[in-house]
Formats: structure tokens, sequence, C-alpha cells
């Protein structure tokens, strides 16, 4: 793990004094070393970097942007426990993650309400509940929790009778490949009744490495169905070219891309958004482009809907759901 940002700068060859770094920022710098390594030495504008690097800009204020972008607070009946969209209830299984993205939508979140001691009751909420088939374990990153733990948690799930899918959404096999390698963890997976889905956090395709290549490899060994989710940015995969290779390069790693969200509108990271006018261009440019496997669904998440949101032509009007 690197333990500053003079020590990242240190690896990629860049003096902090030429970077417009925010030390000051709230919400602390955190990177693992293997995707610091990633980030092409002497390139102030790397967009690996980009995505780590605290900025001055988190220190404006634009408008629109909150601490609870999507609503998260507003659906959260219990501890750890959120629930928004029919037939699915999410839990949040840590509170830490390997890596602080400076987009984070839940850069604010109360992470003092998401504890393993309130496992039980969002359990057992759940378990009162037939209508919900599919839990999902997000965070923070559920693969910052021990092996154990998150095992014990997986059976815990998988004793509920009505819940058929397990949905797990983790960035770390992406930027921390060796501690999402877990051999119990796939054994598993593997002999679990539920139906697997892995859905990872990879926004650039130079993020992917030979180490992300021989994990996915494993986790398809053990019958998980891997999907990415990818959030547009600016200045980092703003175009169709980036977001074509990203998808390519996902799909030989045996990964189907998802969803490209549109930014959440998180206080500290207007600096990113990407308006839906381009954001539609670089859709409609990936559809001429790419078979339709691997074009990810255009979506963006507003607060107190029942789904996620497609972007749709700005030049029409209506809006598509999907789930």
């Amino acid at each position: 793990m690197i333990q500053s940002i003079e020590q990242l700068c240190d690896l990629v060859e860049l003096s902090p004094d030429d970077l417009p770094i925010a030390f000051d920022t709230d919400f602390p710098f955190k990177v693992p070393k293997h995707f610091a390594n990633q980030i092409e030495k002497g390139n102030p504008n790397d967009p690996l970097l980009k995505q780590i690097l605290p900025g001055l800009a988190e220190n404006e204020i634009y408008p629109g942007f909150s601490p609870d972008p999507v609503g998260d607070l507003a659906a959260n009946p219990h501890p750890s426990l959120i629930h928004k969209y029919h037939g699915r209830a999410l839990l949040i299984a840590s509170p830490r993650c390997d890596i602080h993205c400076r987009y984070c939508f839940r850069r604010h979140f109360p992470y003092e309400q998401a504890k393993q001691q309130h496992w039980q009751a969002a359990l057992e909420s759940i378990a009162q509940d037939p209508s919900i088939k599919e839990v999902i374990l997000s965070g923070g990153d559920p693969m910052s929790l021990s092996e154990n733990a998150l095992i014990a948690l997986i059976n815990d799930i998988e004793a509920i009778p009505h819940v058929d899918t397990l949905r797990i959404h983790s960035r770390t096999p992406i930027v921390a490949p060796h501690k999402a390698n877990r051999p119990q963890l796939l054994k598993t997976l593997q002999q679990s009744r539920l139906q697997k889905v892995l859905v990872v956090h990879c926004n650039h395709a130079n993020e992917l490495t030979s180490e992300s290549a021989e994990l996915m490899q494993q986790f398809r060994q053990s019958d998980v169905l891997l999907l990415n989710q990818t959030v547009l940015l600016k200045d980092i995969n703003d175009s169709a070219n980036a977001l074509i290779a990203l998808s390519k390069k996902l799909f030989s790693q045996g990964i189907l891309p998802y969803y490209c969200h549109l930014l959440d509108k998180v206080s500290g990271a207007g600096h990113f958004e990407i308006k839906n006018a381009q954001a539609w261009a670089i859709f409609e440019q990936m559809r001429q482009t790419l078979p339709g496997y691997l074009v990810p669904r255009f979506v963006e998440e507003i607060a107190g809907e029942p789904y996620k949101t497609l972007l749709t032509d700005p030049s029409s009007q209506g809006i598509k759901p999907t789930t």
C-alpha cells in the first residue's frame, strides 16, 4: 500500500509541487501499489493518477452536488442495509476500500453505521421479506473483509431460502488482484447453491493486468458471472476510443461491460462531470463500432427512482428504465 502522496509522487516520478494537490481534504488518500504501478511515470495527466490524486478542485462547490447524491440514507431501514429496488437489497459489508477513488459517491457515507455487528439485524430483515431474491454486497468493498468473515456472510445469505442470487460489487480484483485471490472463498462460491455475480469496477483499459486476467479466470472456474461497471469521468475516459479499448480488454479477460454510469453528483467530485450530450455522443459511437454485448448500458441513478435510468438522446423526450 502506498502510504502517502509523496511516496506516490516518487514512484511515478512527479514532483508534488507541479501537481494541483489538496493535502487537507477530508477524504483521505489511499492507493494499493499494484494500481500505482500501472500509472505512467512522468505523466501528470495519466488517467489512473487522476482517479486517486486529491485535487484542489475537490474544494470547489458545484450546484446540484451533495453528500448523499443517490439517496442512500433515505433507503437505509437498518444499519448496513440499503433497500431501494424491488427484489434486491444491498448490504454494506465493509466500511473500508483498498483504494479511495476521488469520485466515490459514498465518500461522505456515515460508515459508523455499517459494521459487522449490524449484519444480523440486516439479514433478519431480508429473511422476513420473501420478495427479496438477490442480495448485493457492497461497501466500502466486501473484499476488504477477511476471507473468513466474507465466507461466513455468504453462508448466512445462502441460508435464507428465498434468496437465489448473490451479487458482489468490488474494485479490489482490479486494483489489488492479489488481495482477492482467496482459495477458500473461490471454493465457497463454486459450491454455493446461489447464482453468483461479481461486478468489478474498472474505468480504463490500463487498469487491467495479467494478474487481473488470471484472477478472473479463477472466478469463472468457480461459476461466477463477471460484469463490469464504469464511471464516465472527465479527462479520464470521456472518449469513445477509451471506452471501446476498455470494453475489448474487459472481454479478453472474460468480463462483460455492464454499466457506464454518469457521475453521481457527490460533493467534492464536480470536476469529473460529463454532460449528457457528450455522454450520448460517446454512446452512439460505441454502438456503431462494437457488437451489442460489448456496449455497456449508459445510466444515471436518480435519488428516489425505483430503478436506474437509461441515458436517452438529449434531442428526444422520455425516460427508459433498466434493472
